[in-house]
């Protein structure tokens, strides 16, 4: 799916996503990765949803984002809270969805001026 343009062009948006990967600003990505609107993308070492650890998520905190939006893959999971505990621990919630809602999720909280961090598993090694 394609999406349209809006005036957060200065950050990092979802343009399109489908089964395989995302766009952000345009650009393709095919492996999971970690998306803030301030920052550039950076490669998530998480290929599949049962390999999430608390680590993972301790390292997502470290940028104190007011929530994180987790992309579970093609359909809706939920994470153990052992998992975020870390994140819990710094009042950071945590919402679970399939990676296109996520997507649309991130693109709405981010055009609201909130600091999110949408943390996508997509599958692929960078």
């Amino acid at each position: 799916m394609k999406l349209h343009s809006s005036p957060t062009q200065q950050y990092q948006t979802v343009t399109g996503y489908d089964e395989t990967g995302v766009e952000i600003n345009a650009q393709r990505f095919d492996y999971s990765l970690i998306v803030m609107p301030e920052t550039p993308p950076r490669a998530w070492d998480v290929p599949t949803f049962e390999s999430l650890t608390a680590d993972h998520f301790e390292k997502i905190g470290q940028d104190q984002p007011d929530v994180v939006i987790l992309g579970t893959g093609d359909r809706q999971r939920f994470v153990h809270a052992k998992l975020i505990g870390a994140l819990l621990e710094r009042r950071i919630g945590c919402e679970c969805m399939d990676n296109k809602a996520a997507c649309r999720t991130y693109n709405i909280l981010m055009g609201e001026g909130r600091k999110v961090t949408l943390a996508l598993i997509l599958g692929n090694a960078p």
